[in-house]
């Protein structure tokens, strides 16, 4: 809901400002209507619903995969489009998608928000909306079915508390990031941890420089697609504005001062970005320091060109047969997962086996690195997918 809106209707009413906390705790656990809220008069209830509407969002639409996947398409109150997945696990993991901004303005290639026209940032409400429908249906009220009422269930479809959220929906979280921060405030009430929250960014800069100095245990990860900085370039042409070099810098820099690891995203493109000798060039670029290296966390983070020294020194050693490797990056290789109707698609997805032998490479030099279990392929909810397609 609009929790700026909810204060002023309820100041409008002369109500104390406790009745806004009293809300949103009902809304946070799960509450499908203001009539539920049975400690509020019942006059305040009916002036609410018919003044203030629940949800900052208008549900277009639902699809629904058979790994129990789903993907919401949205509607903000000025009619723009924004789509956010919910993703079930069998280890019980119950994880949010969602987005920051209604399209993206930054075009990488391979991701079918970049083909959307980019609309505006969503506000903190619209962005806490997308959990808010998940928690609600999945506990029953999405459908009908009163909070609670639905049946537990066993394995990856039964109903389960969200456990952990992503930023990696449309938009770019970091031009955008005061309305992220304020709803990663509020995603604790609905059980979301923010050790359990990753914001993941395209490289920009000046966002994750003040993502370093926010005292949250927020995660960070980077997309980066490739280790060269030309094919990068092709790739992201935002690139060309934050040179890979600097965004690794950067996120070192985090690491420096929050001590949490970060992830990196790389999208595996046959015959563009996965061969052996590119595995090699990520390695080197994601090698070392070794522990100690950096301050404590809570220290400043040392400066950039600091951080640029000895950089060859990190890589070599990082590198060297036995080596330690990484204690800072994780990588998740991600299967591509086409974004444009068969024949217009100028990427094709790494074979399995590309996608081993590019993991055991990254491993034998001492880099951590997982392949990302895709879901929602089949209603165009999985990694770079999102497009709001019926908007």
């Amino acid at each position: 809901m609009d929790l700026e809106l909810l204060e002023q209707t309820l100041a409008r009413h002369g109500q104390p400002r406790f009745r806004a906390r009293q809300v949103w705790a009902w809304a946070a656990r799960g509450a499908a209507s203001y009539e539920q809220m049975t400690d509020l008069p019942a006059w305040l209830r009916e002036a609410l619903a018919s003044e203030l509407p629940f949800s900052s969002l208008q549900l277009q639409r639902e699809s629904r995969a058979s790994d129990g996947t789903v993907k919401a398409l949205f509607a903000t109150r000025d009619g723009r489009p924004l789509e956010a997945v919910l993703m079930r696990y069998r280890d019980r993991r119950r994880s949010i998608c969602v987005s920051s901004q209604s399209g993206c303005p930054l075009d990488c290639t391979f991701c079918a928000t970049g083909r959307m026209r980019f609309a505006r940032n969503l506000s903190a409400s619209e962005i806490i909306d997308q959990a808010l429908h998940f928690m609600r249906r999945d506990r029953g009220a999405g459908d009908g079915t009163p909070p609670g009422a639905r049946p537990t269930g066993e394995g990856e479809h039964a109903v389960r508390p969200i456990t952990h959220c992503v930023f990696m929906g449309m938009g770019e979280p970091m031009l955008n990031l005061d309305a992220v921060l304020a709803a990663c405030e509020r995603l604790p009430d609905l059980g979301v941890t923010q050790r359990r929250t990753t914001i993941s960014t395209v490289g920009w800069i000046p966002g994750i420089e003040q993502l370093a100095e926010h005292d949250r245990p927020l995660r960070l990860a980077i997309s980066v697609h490739a280790a060269e900085e030309a094919l990068r370039s092709q790739l992201m042409p935002v690139n060309e504005r934050f040179p890979l070099k600097d965004v690794i810098e950067a996120a070192r820099a985090f690491y420096a001062r929050r001590r949490r690891r970060v992830f990196v995203e790389y999208v595996m493109l046959a015959g563009v970005n996965d061969r052996y000798e590119q595995a090699l060039a990520l390695a080197r670029l994601l090698a070392g320091p070794a522990p100690g290296t950096y301050p404590a966390a809570g220290a400043h983070a040392a400066p950039r060109a600091h951080l640029a020294a000895g950089a060859g020194q990190r890589s070599a050693a990082g590198l060297r047969a036995g080596g330690r490797g990484s204690s800072i990056f994780k990588v998740n290789l991600i299967p591509y997962n086409a974004s444009v109707a068969a024949g217009g698609d100028p990427y094709r997805g790494s074979t399995r086996d590309s996608v081993a032998a590019f993991q055991a490479a990254l491993h034998s030099h001492g880099i951590p690195a997982t392949v990302r279990l895709t879901r929602g392929r089949a209603i165009n909810a999985a990694c770079g997918q999102l497009a709001a397609e019926a908007a």
